[in-house]
């Protein structure tokens, strides 16, 4: 007999219905498939003969045929174990074909029968209405994910024989609002589990488990101001200083005094972790992503790859932070592949089997030491030779600094500001700003699409940052002075637009546009000194 029973793949960011088709019949024992199959999803035969055979659901030595359609369609991973096993029991007639009717069915099978988790099932259930389907069965252990997407109703199963009882049956699971999982097996066998899962209580808890404080950094001043700029605009930032500065601490208190992300936000990022197989136990991402991929990276594992390709570094850290330590150290390709996503905040890669988009709307925060040794300027400390400077500098290019919006120097921090005891200014009270100029933000772009004042594009910013005379004239000066190119330009009066914001004025004002320079003016020392040598 034939059946279909509904799954659906992942290609790229996007879930596509698969039709899995069995055909159960007499004759030779084989058990084929076909439909533009990787090798881990052709092992799926083997999988499901097994799972089905120890669950007591054997269906015989007969000749099967399984196709996975659209053929046109590359099938990669052991998702559709699920849906083969329901395919092959409705063909060989131990369940109705009415049962599988409006149902997706996501997830591995073990050879025992038990439902392992897979990747993807966020985006698989948001697009599970556009393929037909008011109901997905997953495994127990992605229930937390799928049910964040309202209007698809989520079902969650630990075993083959739980889903099978259930589709035999014919009859609804309880539901259990805010179940927790490691209490499932309470429930009497054969019964599926359905949830509603909380954004608010897992945004809470994700929150309450952050351990860094920008009251922990001591001294910085120019680094901590610097910080919170970068925070309520989301502009990229560059700092650079000797070893031991407070560089890297920074960087990680960046996450916590950043505006919260929206529900949207929440469930776009989480999205992508899902595909990519990093999402948390709680099924979402609620704080922003923070990926410190280490100086050894490839340019796939940064900018997405492989076969087909997936989500790289800049992706993973989509309305969060990309951290670079030791900026110079990466491979020089490697970091100058960042340059379109800077701009568009989008990677597209393209292969022969297609193109793919994948999300890049990142904060670059960049850190480095000046020299080979760290000390440079400081010749009292740095032995390196002015060669040496210019080649370690020269690593990084200038139409990436170009796209850095900030540069600050971190200096030594002096015994008496590393013990002092003076209370420093915790995260919370720095948020509290961010957020105010973060709904100022909003308030202002709320019918352009934009969300901070880095997103904005060149003819916007003649828009929103408009200057008077007098102060079109000092720029002109500052233009010129450090050889300024159109883009750092943009993005100077952009830093000015945030410290605008943050001082809650509507009018840019010469005290913002001297800020947002001096901000940016660090880079342009180092590297004129170092080429001066």
């Amino acid at each position: 007999m034939f059946s279909t029973v509904l799954s659906a793949a992942i290609n790229g960011m996007e879930s596509k219905k698969v039709t899995v088709e069995a055909d159960v019949a007499d004759g030779l024992p084989t058990f084929t498939m076909v439909g533009y199959l990787a090798s881990e999803t052709k092992e799926a035969a083997e999988r499901v003969r097994s799972a089905l055979r120890n669950s007591g659901l054997s269906i015989g030595v007969r000749h099967i045929t399984v196709n996975l359609a659209p053929a046109a369609l590359h099938k990669q991973g052991s998702s559709f174990d699920l849906a083969i096993a329901i395919a092959l029991l409705t063909a060989a007639e131990t369940l109705q074909p009415e049962s599988v009717c409006g149902v997706l069915f996501i997830g591995e099978l073990g050879l025992n029968g038990r439902l392992n988790p897979v990747r993807g099932v966020l985006e698989i259930v948001s697009g599970a209405l556009s393929c037909g389907c008011g109901t997905v069965i997953v495994p127990a252990a992605n229930l937390a994910e799928g049910s964040m997407i309202r209007g698809v109703r989520v079902l969650g199963a630990e075993t083959l024989v739980q889903v099978v009882s259930f589709l035999a049956a014919k009859a609804g699971p309880p539901e259990v609002p805010g179940m927790n999982l490691s209490m499932q097996g309470a429930l009497k066998p054969g019964s599926l589990y359905e949830r509603r899962a909380d954004i608010e209580e897992v945004r809470h808890l994700q929150r309450k488990g952050q351990s860094r404080d920008f009251s922990q950094i001591r001294g910085q001043r120019l680094l901590r101001r610097a910080s919170e700029v970068a925070a309520a605009g989301f502009h990229n930032l560059l700092m650079i200083g000797p070893p031991g500065a407070g560089k890297t601490m920074t960087a990680h208190c960046l996450t916590t005094i950043m505006p919260e992300m929206t529900d949207e936000e929440v469930l776009e990022v989480s999205k992508i972790h899902s595909i990519a197989g990093t999402l948390p136990s709680d099924g979402l991402v609620t704080v922003r992503p923070f990926r410190g991929p280490h100086h050894t990276v490839t340019k796939p594992a940064l900018c997405g790859g492989g076969a087909p390709p997936g989500p790289g570094e800049v992706s993973l850290a989509h309305r969060g932070i990309l951290y670079l330590d030791e900026f110079p150290e990466f491979d020089k390709a490697t970091i100058e592949a960042l340059r379109q996503p800077l701009e568009d905040r989008v990677i597209r890669i393209s292969r022969v089997t297609g193109s793919y988009s994948f999300p890049a709307g990142f904060m670059l925060v960049a850190s480095m030491n000046p020299c080979r040794c760290g000390y440079f300027p400081d010749r009292s400390i740095c032995r390196c030779s002015n060669a040496e400077v210019r080649q370690y500098l020269s690593r990084i290019s200038m139409p990436l600094l170009d796209r850095i919006d900030l540069c600050v120097e971190a200096r030594r921090v002096s015994f008496e500001e590393l013990t002092d005891g003076r209370k420093e200014e915790s995260s919370a009270e720095i948020r509290e700003r961010v957020n105010r100029a973060h709904k100022r933000q909003r308030a202002r772009y709320q019918s352009s699409g934009f969300q901070f004042n880095s997103e904005l594009s060149a003819v916007d910013v003649k828009r929103f940052c408009p200057l008077t005379k007098e102060e079109e004239r000092w720029m002109a000066k500052v233009y010129d002075s450090l050889s300024l190119t159109a883009r750092s330009y943009n993005r100077i009066l952009k830093v000015a637009r945030t410290i605008a914001d943050l001082d809650e004025e509507e009018q840019i004002l010469p005290r913002h546009l001297s800020e947002a320079v001096s901000l940016r003016a660090v880079d342009r020392r180092y590297w004129d000194d170092a080429l001066r040598n």
